[in-house]
């Protein structure tokens, strides 16, 4: 397995982050990612909506924008929200994201 590239969050900007999570999709992925922690790639809840290869392309949007990371689990690739980095970056940012979405208890340094 290929490793990915996981930008800097310090060459992140904010509009980058806020383009990421414009889309529905990914509002969903991130809202799974806060409540368990982390998930394998074909266990997304977004893949009811969307096929394989959208939920990829939508994984790898979210990656480059720094809001999760991609580890290698077994044959499988495991993402996980990047929320202390994101916090250390942009306080507070996440948290009111997944407040949004309705999230009151989030895995991590969101809550």
């Amino acid at each position: 397995m290929r490793a990915l590239h996981h930008p800097d969050l310090a060459a992140v900007d904010l509009a980058t982050l806020f383009s990421a999570l414009a889309d529905p999709v990914r509002l969903s992925v991130v809202r799974q990612l806060a409540q368990s922690g982390g998930v394998v790639c074909g266990k997304f809840e977004a893949l009811s909506e969307v096929s394989m290869s959208t939920l990829s392309h939508h994984l790898k949007v979210l990656r480059e924008a720094g809001i999760l990371r991609v580890t290698p689990n077994g044959s499988f690739r495991r993402h996980e929200l990047r929320a202390d980095e994101i916090n250390d970056r942009f306080p507070g940012l996440l948290p009111a994201v997944t407040a949004n979405l309705g999230i009151s208890q989030t895995a991590g340094a969101l809550a």
